[in-house]
């Protein structure tokens, strides 16, 4: 059955969205399910000692070969270093979007007829550029590229925001975006104002909040145990936040569960004393986000919504703050951290079709808007206003953790990748 693929490759995971085509109709899109049965996979790849690359890092592999955050480095003269060798990371990006292609590819049994990839907000021409020539070395030459803060509000349009003009709040596992959309006279979405973020902020930064409390709870039972006890003690320890604070989004009170030398031990947390710890961070990307409202000449009364995505963005307290400053509804989808990739399928739906139509919902006609030509007119518009917009060095990637590795269905791009490094 002919489908689209929308992909948004974040900062700590990667999702991919479907949308089949029926009749003269698009269904709903629908979540990829990329290694068994996760809708996500790391946005981590590891040089093998054959030369391989693999998405995620081995248990206990050596950290000189893994690359993480390497989208946020787009744009960035300086390669990373992988055992030595350097690899660009718009090349690094482009490995893993061919990859998430290929997967969906050998489950549909065709290629897509389009393929939309998400990427920050605040990219310019530039940056864009150099990840649209990696996935043509890749034969990835159909794929279009839309800022995420787009391909979030799509989603949340074919949901039924009614909404023309919104901010996006994008908080991701290691990053935040803050941006402004409106929605243009062919009923797509575009950017304005000035996107903003922060790369020292995301829901990996919570888990390390409720790990620090954990480690001062339980200070005089892990000095009391050896240097070797306690590391091992402890190297399950962010995980173990990671499902406490997905707990305390839906319960009031959870347990940190650890397993030190003499026994499993409980360090019980409240939802209330879990967001004291985070309360100061979300306040920060709140007020950047209504610092954002106002550099473009607006007030937050003037929106018709606030727009969520990233899996942090469940926790109450974000949508608590954001209501204080915000006049006006904040939507979250049941799965926000798939927004983003299930927009860029809807998006992926216009660069097919002259007309977006998805079957009724709730009892009431879906929306039917004309969707305009090939190439979204959000895709034209920014690319003249960013065309001069200089690209902006970033952070290093953060240091490699733990995560069960999947084969690349493909031989191995280190040659070339290999190539560009040396033409870079």
């Amino acid at each position: 059955m002919p489908y689209v693929l929308g992909i948004d490759i974040g900062s700590t995971n990667t999702a991919a969205g479907v949308a089949r085509r029926r009749g003269a109709t698009w269904a709903r899109p629908e979540v990829v399910a990329l290694d068994g049965g996760s809708a996500t996979v790391p946005s981590v790849l590891h040089l093998a000692t054959d030369g391989s690359l693999v998405v995620g890092a081995p248990d206990g592999g050596d950290g000189s070969r893994t690359a993480r955050g390497f989208v946020r480095r787009v744009g960035d003269d300086v390669p990373l270093l992988l055992a030595g060798e350097p690899f660009p990371p718009q090349v690094l990006t482009a490995v893993l979007a061919e990859w998430v292609v290929q997967r969906v590819l050998d489950r549909e049994g065709e290629p897509a007829e389009a393929v939309v990839l998400s990427h920050p907000a605040g990219w310019g021409g530039h940056r864009r550029e150099l990840l649209h020539s990696a996935l043509w070395q890749l034969g990835l030459g159909n794929v279009t590229l839309l800022p995420r803060t787009v391909t979030v509000a799509e989603s949340h349009a074919a949901r039924g925001f009614p909404g023309s003009t919104a901010a996006v709040y994008a908080l991701g596992g290691n990053t935040f975006e803050a941006a402004l959309v409106r929605r243009t006279p062919r009923g797509t979405y575009e950017t304005f104002g000035f996107p903003q973020g922060l790369d020292w902020i995301g829901g990996a930064d919570f888990d390390e909040a409720l790990a620090e409390h954990v480690r001062t709870v339980l200070a005089r039972e892990l000095a009391a145990a050896g240097r070797r006890e306690t590391h091992a003690a402890l190297r399950g320890l962010l995980p173990e936040c990671d499902r406490a604070k997905r707990e305390l989004t839906v319960g009031t009170e959870t347990d940190v569960l650890l397993t030190l030398p003499n026994g499993p031990v409980r360090v019980p947390v409240s939802r209330v004393r879990f967001e004291d710890m985070i309360r100061p961070a979300v306040q920060a990307t709140v007020d950047l986000l209504a610092r954002t409202v106002h550099s473009a000449g607006l007030r937050p009364a003037e929106l018709d919504g606030v727009l969520l995505a990233g899996g942090s963005t469940r926790i109450p307290l974000v949508a608590e703050l954001l209501a204080e400053t915000f006049p006006v509804p904040v939507e979250v989808e049941p799965d926000p951290q798939s927004t983003a990739a299930t927009g860029a399928a809807l998006a992926a739906c216009q660069v097919v079709s002259p007309r977006r139509r998805f079957p009724e919902r709730d009892g009431e006609p879906a929306p039917a808007g004309d969707l305009g030509p090939a190439a979204p007119p959000a895709v034209r518009a920014q690319r003249r206003r960013d065309h001069d917009r200089p690209a902006r060095s970033e952070p290093p990637p953060r240091p490699p953790v733990r995560i069960t590795p999947l084969d690349l269905p493909k031989a191995s791009r280190l040659a070339l990748t290999r190539s560009w490094g040396r033409e870079g």
